[in-house]
């Protein structure tokens, strides 16, 4: 089946939680802390695999989730870093922020690309030691690993797109120029999924065509397959227009021509100004008045026409010897760039999000991202709940419960922690 979109899930893993720990040895009296950082997340990578031609594989499969890395340990020792999460897409895979529809990587190279940041780890209670507080009970969690849900998008890498109406013989010419092998029949949407072919002019010379599944008119509004599979004309750096001069299926080869430059420009109006080459199939089955009004239609309009037979290669030649001159003297297949976050990241800001609501005279707030913090927070240690206490006014909760309008005494609930304000 194929598949030129998908939606999944991914967080990269968070860092290790630091260590509490005190050195104990025989004979050594007040070792001091020597509690070890934790190892850093993996990150989730994304890599070209050129065996995968759809993005089948993330039907179904839906969250991928990188390993988290290992707590810090006594003695100072680090925990262990955990592995990357490498995940496999075709060449031309765009990697799309599903809440902003930011583009976030084009996965078009050999070079693997990291879309989502694994945390570092916490540190241990070694890095807090100070003249003034030489028994640190505390360390800090690790950071949680980047996670959102993105949109997997194939776009194909081809320099040339086949395009036009059902039927027209864009399969036969593709076959015919290259070694791609496309089931051909005679009716409409025989070809269900694009079909990419390399065409080689000569020894060191060649290119890369697609033959675009059957645009109709209304493509561009969800009609036929077209919707579909428009977006892969996008990068393509010329199109060639295949139409029927025999009028075989009942219709005009100019009116087909109009109407599928209609679609692209209501898709695209960026595709739309594509430079397009003209290949009028199945000569052999019209007389030369048609012919004569064809072309003349197109060459008084500036267009490269040629005229063919793609059943027995007719023709052919003079059209790809064409393509490849100009595709000399036009840039190489558009690379998406990647585009900046927002002044205001707003992953960053749903890091610190906060519920607050006040029960019974009881202000309590849910955070899930306090919950690590709590795993290290000692209430029998002072300095442990400074800390604490620093993090609630970093984070703007504090400042929420003044304008809730605690006051000194009441109690605020954080999960499975209570105290008494104290202003």
């Amino acid at each position: 089946m194929f598949v030129d979109i998908a939606k999944i899930y991914i967080k990269a893993g968070d860092g290790g939680n630091g260590k509490v720990s005190f050195h104990r040895e025989k004979f050594v009296a007040a070792g001091g802390p020597d509690g070890g950082d934790g190892g850093k997340g993996g990150n989730v990578v994304f890599k070209v695999d050129d065996s995968l031609s759809t993005l089948a594989d993330f039907r179904y499969k839906k969250k991928y989730i990188a390993e988290s890395g290992q707590p810090g340990g006594a003695g100072r020792c680090t925990g262990k870093n955990a592995k990357d999460l490498v995940l496999s897409v075709p060449r031309g895979t765009l990697i799309k922020d599903a809440e902003t529809g930011r583009i976030i990587a084009d996965i078009s190279d050999d070079e693997p690309v990291t879309v989502a940041k694994g945390g570092n780890g916490g540190w241990g209670n070694s890095h807090f030691a100070n003249a003034t507080r030489q028994i640190p009970k505390f360390a800090k969690p690790g950071i949680p690993g980047e996670e959102f849900d993105v949109i997997l998008e194939l776009k194909l890498l081809a320099d040339v797109g086949l395009i036009g109406f059902p039927n027209v013989g864009k399969s036969t010419f593709i076959s015919v120029v290259s070694e791609a092998k496309p089931k051909i029949a005679n009716y409409h949407f025989t070809t269900l999924i694009p079909t990419l072919g390399v065409v080689r002019v000569d020894a060191g010379s060649s290119f890369v065509m697609a033959d675009i599944p059957g645009i109709i008119e209304g493509a561009s509004e969800g009609l036929g397959l077209g919707h579909e599979f428009l977006r892969h004309v996008e990068r393509c750096r010329l199109l060639v227009h295949v139409i029927d001069v025999s009028g075989s299926e009942g219709r005009d080869p100019i009116d087909d021509f109009e109407k599928i430059n209609y679609e692209l420009k209501n898709f695209s109006p960026e595709l739309a100004e594509r430079k397009q080459v003209i290949v009028a199939n199945k000569c052999d089955l019209t007389d030369e008045e048609t012919l004569a009004t064809v072309r003349e239609y197109f060459e008084s309009r500036g267009f490269a026409y040629f005229e063919c037979m793609a059943a027995i290669a007719e023709g052919t030649a003079d059209v790809i010897n064409h393509v490849a001159a100009e595709l000399s003297k036009l840039p190489p297949v558009v690379k998406y760039e990647p585009e900046p976050l927002p002044v205001e990241d707003y992953t960053v800001a749903k890091k610190r999000e906060f519920t607050l609501t006040v029960e019974d005279d009881v202000f309590v707030i849910e955070a899930p991202w306090l919950l690590r913090i709590l795993e290290t927070v000692d209430p029998d240690d002072y300095e442990s709940l400074q800390y604490f206490q620093r993090v609630l006014q970093s984070s703007g909760i504090i400042h929420a419960l003044k304008e809730a309008g605690v006051k000194e005494g009441d109690i605020v609930s954080v999960y499975d922690i209570e105290f008494n304000y104290v202003p």
